[in-house]
């Protein structure tokens, strides 16, 4: 239908929004009233409302005639004289009545309109009043209109000839070059749109992509929208590219696409936008792919397009996040660092044992993917044993090759002092003059806590740590470990700081809401002696604790004529490839889980190793059984280790450290945990007398050991019970 004459051109000539508002305002309280005149007050809080609601949306408004600053500073009094204007404006379709106040469109239009002309008059003043407003932005077209004519129009062209079909060349041609006039599109970004290339795409797509990281839709990340196969929708979404990754296998590529979803959530504010695989654009192919290659998305249906502004604050505010993301990455580069690889874990952790080679260094076999199964399934590890094993290197070595260094920041190392006796030596206190001085790990945290450092890891490494007792002096951090929490995609923790330790306003702005965040990880070293304190359950409940005493003097480092510089240098890492992806065994423990068997093995086995230990009160809670089924499921994902060589480190690191004492009870249950171990009967009776032929024989009792290594560590612990009457896991 087409608008009457006398309406068709009434807002041809406007300077500002006023009177596409004041007609949408007239029609609003027509409504109301069912009436052509409405009360001129009535019209005029109408008026005001709808500028009102606009700027408190934050939309581009103009500015009140009255001198105010903001709209919710004018009364209905101050109204007056700014719809006064357009009201003049309009003096051709709209009457007053002076005496009763009262306004309304000219009686002998009105009664020649039906009900569809006014419908229409709301329409055509809306789209005008958008229209006003993308010419005060600098915008000459209309992303809506853009959409809705793609997709209503696409299945009908999918039938056509491809070559010069009209639709095609306009997505591909006009389409880009008119986002490219967008003025928040700066000249970095490029505009790429595509319906197939020769045959009709299932789902064609408007990319856009920061040339300075990425050229093609295959690999990278851009900014792209996306239409589903149906045309009922259109997603914009900020993607990845499947191609490059998927050439692995889809198992390999859904690995890396879903870990670097992950770490760029964590990276960016992503405000407003949807973060799920909630995006249905056809059953199957590449459909699939972009679900799991999607980091956060808007989701527009055909029938229901949100206005013009709406679009194109949705969109400016996807511009926004992808630079943040582009910055980081060009400041990598800049720290000559690399940006992300595409490695998956098995490669990644290749990649950090040969570091370490070429550093001069050589650790056990399957250490370090026991290092990173430990620090996955629980931010805090215990490096245990004699000095001068290579603890603390481990640490420094294992945080250089993900990139974490000293200079970056992202490397710290806190040596314990034997006086420390309260968590204010490790977080802060409140100096005399009240004012808060933060501890060395407070100032990890507060640089941690960055959002622009949020997808990077931290390592503290707490050295010689129980130099003093560790329930003093850390007891406020093992407490906030077990507050982890999901905060939409993040991890956090209650504050580390109290409350009452900060008085200013500075200090409770900058350390008040400081707290344990998902991207920092503790490992803490420990020398066994007379000189140091031991483990509480509390500690040990909370990491894994890797022993350094089997030392093989005969290991040297490797020697190589064709040294290449170039092999030492470090493959920076994002936070994903250590963060933990579950914090309660609910999360993952569901009746189509492919885990739910592995965690009903797992936990058959602790059940029968808690019946031997609750003789001498050491059997252990759901805190470790979730500990230890989320290392055995990290481990099945990443395929590193056997089901069984990753159950005995679980063994050795999380169940035999809680035994130690000196009578009988301890010497059963240590033979009857054996049993277990080596995976037959022994002879118990006749080893309670007499267990010395155990480490007489050690290499023949463990040659056929299901779990090898937690065998070996129950026969040294029985060999210190019976020379020195007096065993624990911490002897050897």
């Amino acid at each position: 239908m087409t608008l009457p004459g006398t309406l068709s051109g009434v807002f041809t000539y406007k300077q500002k929004s006023y009177k596409m508002v004041l007609v949408l305002a007239l029609l609003s309280e027509m409504n109301v009233s069912g009436e052509r005149m409405v009360s001129f007050q009535s019209l005029k809080k109408r008026f005001l409302d709808l500028l009102q609601e606009r700027e408190s949306h934050g939309k581009l408004v103009d500015p009140p005639i009255s001198g105010m600053e903001s709209w919710a500073d004018v009364t209905l009094s101050e109204i007056s004289q700014t719809i006064q204007t357009p009201i003049a404006a309009l003096q051709e379709i709209l009457e007053q009545d002076l005496h009763d106040q009262m306004i309304g469109f000219k009686s002998q239009l009105y009664e020649a309109w039906d009900n569809d002309v006014l419908i229409e008059l709301h329409d055509y003043a809306t789209q005008e009043l958008e229209q006003y407003y993308r010419m005060r932005q600098g915008v000459s077209f209309s992303l809506r209109d853009t959409l809705h004519h793609i997709m209503s129009h696409y299945i009908k062209a999918k039938i056509e000839p491809f070559g010069k079909n009209p639709l095609g060349d306009f997505v591909r041609r006009q389409v880009p070059s008119s986002i490219k006039s967008l003025p928040f599109i700066h000249e970095n970004l490029k505009i790429q749109a595509s319906v197939g290339q020769g045959v009709w795409s299932t789902i064609p797509w408007i990319a856009i992509m920061d040339r300075r990281i990425g050229k093609s839709t295959q690999k990278g990340e851009y900014i792209v929208y996306l239409f589903a196969e149906d045309m009922k929708s259109v997603y914009l979404t900020l993607a990845q590219g499947v191609t490059e990754p998927n050439k692995k296998g889809k198992v390999e590529g859904y690995k890396y696409l879903r870990g670097k979803v992950q770490e760029i959530r964590d990276m960016l504010p992503l405000e407003g936008l949807k973060k799920d695989e909630e995006i249905h654009l056809t059953a199957s192919g590449l459909g699939r792919d972009y679900q799991i290659s999607t980091v956060a998305y808007y989701k527009y249906d055909r029938d229901h397009l949100p206005d013009e502004e709406q679009l194109i604050s949705d969109l400016h505010n996807l511009v926004n996040n992808y630079k943040q993301y582009v910055d980081v990455v060009l400041n990598n580069d800049e720290q000559e660092q690399m940006p992300v690889i595409n490695l998956t874990v098995s490669e990644r952790l290749a990649a950090i044992k040969a570091y370490i080679r070429r550093k001069g260094f050589a650790y056990p076999d399957h250490l370090i993917e026991n290092f990173y199964l430990s620090l996955k399934s629980k931010p805090f590890v215990i490096l245990a044993g004699v000095s001068g094993t290579g603890k603390t290197k481990l640490t420094k070595l294992f945080a250089e090759a993900l990139g974490a260094t000293s200079d970056n920041k992202q490397f710290t190392l806190i040596p314990i002092r034997p006086d420390w006796n309260d968590p204010s030596d490790l977080l802060g206190y409140k100096d005399l003059s009240h004012q808060f001085r933060p501890g060395p790990l407070i100032e990890v945290l507060t640089e941690a806590c960055r959002s622009d450092n949020r997808h990077k890891p931290y390592f503290i490494c707490l050295d010689e740590m129980n130099l003093a007792r560790v329930e003093h002096y850390f007891s406020d951090m093992l407490s906030v470990l077990e507050t982890q929490q999901w905060q939409g995609e993040r991890i956090t923790t209650e504050p580390l700081i109290r409350e009452a330790s900060l008085v200013n306003e500075e200090d409770k702005k900058r350390y008040g809401n400081i707290y344990l965040p998902e991207n920092v990880y503790l490992v803490g070293t420990v020398n066994m002696d007379e000189t140091t304190h031991p483990f509480s359950k509390k500690v040990l409940d909370r990491a894994n604790t890797i022993e350094f005493n089997y030392i093989r003097l005969e290991q040297l480092p490797e020697l190589n004529d064709t040294f290449n510089s170039t092999d030492t240098q470090p493959i920076p890492a994002p936070n994903a490839f250590l963060r933990s992806d579950y914090l309660q065994l609910a999360e993952v423990y569901v009746r189509e889980s492919p885990f739910k068997e592995l965690i009903e093995e797992t936990t058959a086995k602790l059940v029968e190793v808690n019946k031997i230990l609750e003789s001498i009160h050491s059997h252990v809670g759901f805190r470790i059984r979730d500990a230890i089924c989320f290392y055995l499921i990290y481990n099945v994902q990443a395929t590193l280790l056997s089901e069984d060589a990753a159950f005995d480190f679980q063994l050795l690191q999380k169940i035999l450290p809680r035994i130690q004492g000196s009578n009988d009870s301890v010497r059963l249950v240590l033979l009857r945990l054996l049993e277990i171990m080596v995976g037959r009967k022994l002879p118990i009776n006749e080893l309670i007398e007499d267990p010395s032929e155990l480490w007489e024989n050690i290499e023949k009792v463990i040659e056929s050991a299901r779990y090898k290594q937690s065998a070996r560590k129950i026969i040294f612990m029985l060999r210190r019970l019976d020379e020195d009457g007096f065993t624990s896991y911490w002897l050897s």
